[in-house]
């Protein structure tokens, strides 16, 4: 039985591939903070199935600590503060927990478990205003938020540690992926969750940024799939994974809106508060190497996607409603 170490295991990416790795056998340790309120809203169904280890990204002693509890044959590092926006009014914290603490994770694989094989999550946020399209594993980077630059610093000391110490590390440059898991505060949720309260007259309007930005969208458990190929392979490789399509916002609200029998319009109202200060107009991976050298095949297309987090959405809406009604009756 192989033993996998996952930080950031309770987040949307996380819980999916603590689902894959099960399905596979393996026996899943989870790194989670000390907090007195633990979300273990994702994992729900399998929270018992997974051995829970207390750590902190930004605590190497911690981390040294968990790998060798874990004693990890793959280590897939998901940790981090993952939304973009926070990173300019929190461009330190983002800076120690999305970019230092992937040394810290590194250095404790390499102290403990150096034959481990070890996962880092990069993002398309990396090539920020892009200088060709669609973006290959070779594409320049010219990120353009802190979470950007945070996220450059992850991949490229993974490639140091790789070629410093040889050890098998791999980088995922993964492209935007969603999920009914996906946090609030993302767009794709923020859209199908109000699409759900509006829907259900509990919401009024959708307030938004830019809808002309250009994103590839996929589904995160296609994704997770990718994560655990590449540490299956014989030498380690860095890899980009996404659909190969753009989509607009707008075009997002289109088919989350009118798949409720809803038209955007009349709910949508424009923000200058959710437009950034440095913009990313378009975002296209080219993931033709992942597809021939890792096999890896997506599932779920984009108007599946949103409709699915839409149905959730509905789901989720409707029994608040039916929880709310009912403490009041009874109250």
């Amino acid at each position: 039985m192989k033993r996998a170490l996952i930080t950031g295991v309770t987040g949307q990416d996380g819980s999916y591939l603590a689902e894959f790795l099960l399905s596979k056998d393996y026996e899943v340790f989870g790194l989670r903070r000390r907090t007195s309120t633990p979300n273990y809203e994702n994992v729900y169904s399998i929270k018992d199935r997974i051995h829970w280890i207390s750590g902190d990204l930004t605590d190497l002693a911690s981390l040294i600590e968990a790998v060798r509890i874990a004693d990890p044959d793959e280590v897939y590092n998901l940790g981090a503060q993952s939304f973009v926006a926070a990173s300019w009014p929190q461009p330190l914290l983002t800076s120690q927990i999305t970019a230092v603490s992937v040394t810290n994770m590194l250095e404790a694989v390499k102290i403990v478990k150096p034959t481990a094989r070890f996962y880092q999550a990069s993002s398309s946020e990396m090539f920020g205003k892009v200088v060709e399209t669609p973006q290959r594993e070779t594409t320049p980077f010219y990120p353009r938020s802190p979470y950007g630059v945070a996220k450059v610093y992850g991949h490229w000391i993974t490639v140091n540690y790789r070629e410093s110490f040889d050890m098998f590390a791999c980088s995922g440059i993964l492209f935007n992926h969603e999920s009914p898991r996906r946090g609030l505060e993302f767009v794709t949720r923020k859209v199908t969750d109000a699409v759900a309260r509006i829907k259900h007259g509990l919401q009024s309007e959708l307030r938004m940024g830019n809808l002309d930005s250009l994103r590839d969208w996929g589904f995160a458990g296609d994704y997770v799939k990718a994560m655990w190929l590449m540490l299956q392979q014989e030498e380690p490789d860095d890899y980009v994974i996404s659909t190969g399509e753009m989509h607009t916002v707008r075009e997002l609200l289109q088919v989350a809106f009118s798949y409720a029998g809803l038209d955007y319009e009349q709910y949508v109202v424009i923000d200058p508060e959710f437009v950034r200060p440095a913009e990313v107009d378009l975002l296209l991976g080219d993931s033709s190497k992942a597809q021939t050298k890792l096999d890896w095949k997506l599932e779920v297309g984009f108007h599946e996607l949103i409709h699915m987090m839409v149905d959730e959405d509905m789901k989720r809406v409707a029994a608040e409603i039916r929880y709310h009604d009912a403490f009041i009756l009874v109250n």
